[in-house]
């Protein structure tokens, strides 16, 4: 099939990056409180972002920026750090909102704070240098080294990568907006939810930063 393109272990590589995609993570998680609180629009807005961010980490993967990180390690670890920050910001947004009075009969939605959900996904997938050392090391399994266009190799890997990834995104968008209907009949839900999700990225930026 593709293995004339360098592309080893097809099937392999689709099941491997499904079980990625699927494991909750800080954009998977914005993308559903943005599906949530603002609807499918909106919701495709954060998705967006994240969509280009992963593109560029990928491109970065693609052209060595990896070895850029090894042989500047303190450069690894400042990302590391302004990543955990920027997680703990929207995690102490999401927390604030749930303890904020909603209007009466009407329950105060998840949200992640005012301003442009592309660019708050945006930054929230491009601040996570480790992606790229993992997408450095996850693609190169199934690329052919004897293959004479290893950037098409990637190329490919990154597009099945992406569609998959949109289809996933496109999923919790549409799941969000439900969760918004029961949310407006719930209003304790509601903040329950906000403060849970809030506590999620709380974690990751906690993990983050203690793994600097």
């Amino acid at each position: 099939m593709l293995s004339e393109y360098g592309v080893l272990d097809l099937w392999t590589y689709v099941a491997g990056t499904v079980f990625i995609i699927v494991l909750p993570g800080p954009n998977s998680l914005f993308v559903l409180a943005t599906g949530a609180s603002q609807g499918v629009r909106v919701g495709y807005q954060a998705a967006l972002g994240i969509f280009v961010g992963d593109s560029i980490l990928m491109a970065l993967a693609a052209a060595g920026a990896a070895s850029v990180l090894r042989v500047l390690p303190m450069l690894f670890v400042a990302l590391k750090i302004m990543g955990a920050l920027y997680l703990c910001y929207l995690g102490l947004r999401l927390v604030a909102s749930a303890w904020k009075p909603a209007a009466p009969d009407q329950a105060r939605p998840v949200t992640v704070g005012p301003g442009s959900r592309f660019r708050k996904a945006l930054l929230l997938s491009l601040l996570n240098p480790k992606a790229i050392l993992f997408l450095l090391s996850f693609f190169m399994q199934f690329v052919d080294p004897s293959y004479a266009h290893p950037a098409l190799s990637f190329l490919i890997l990154a597009a099945i990568l992406q569609c998959l990834s949109v289809l996933y995104l496109s999923l919790l968008i549409f799941g969000g907006a439900r969760l918004a209907a029961a949310f407006r009949r719930r209003p304790g839900v509601a903040r329950l939810g906000s403060a849970a999700t809030g506590g999620v990225f709380l974690w990751f930026a906690g993990r983050l930063a203690f793994e600097a």
